[in-house]
């Protein structure tokens, strides 16, 4: 059965985004972003919500166009766009680029798509990953810590009354100092 994993970026001080959805200290560097074009190449498809598929969909289908991208930011941009996409989002109802839009998450429909053949699920936006966490969804969480002190903004996990214990499988430290966590549920 193929895994749902979760891969964010988040601060030391636990924010996904910073105030107005900055995201500008994000430390994505060459290596790391090899590091991502390796990771999600090897995914079957990206589960994202309307939020993080707008963002995504702004940049990536003509950043390659761009002689001014890196090779890696080029090489994410063909990741991205031919990758099957699906977003949940009970506003957008239809999307470009690869993409099926699904109103709701229904945890029986994802555990289906889950049974099927193939790569893994690469799981993005917060508010999605909250609603996958709390459905029990989620396989691996990948967290990414960049070395800064946001102060205030978005936090990636919202309060919840339950404890849920992960397992260590491996971390990682990069040349920036963004250190990959990574627990299996």
């Amino acid at each position: 059965m193929r895994k749902i994993i979760m891969a964010m970026q988040v601060s030391l001080d636990g924010f996904f985004e910073g105030p107005d959805r900055d995201l500008s200290w994000h430390m994505v560097d060459d290596e790391l972003h090899r590091h991502f074009n390796e990771q999600l190449a090897a995914m079957d498809a990206f589960l994202d919500g309307r939020v993080t598929y707008e963002l995504m969909a702004e940049f990536w289908p003509t950043a390659d166009a761009d002689p001014d991208v890196s090779a890696p930011m080029a090489e994410f941009a063909h990741i991205w766009r031919e990758m099957p996409k699906i977003v949940y989002s009970r506003t957008l109802k239809t999307a470009g680029w690869n993409t099926t839009v699904v109103p709701e998450v229904v945890a029986e429909e994802v555990l289906a798509l889950k049974s099927q053949p193939g790569g893994d699920l690469a799981l993005g936006g917060a508010n999605l990953a909250d609603t996958f966490r709390r459905l029990g969804l989620i396989d691996e969480y990948w967290l990414y810590v960049h070395p800064v002190l946001v102060g205030r903004g978005s936090p990636l996990f919202k309060p919840e009354d339950k404890t849920v214990q992960l397992r260590l499988l491996e971390t990682r430290t990069f040349g920036n100092g963004v250190t990959l966590l990574r627990y299996a549920a």
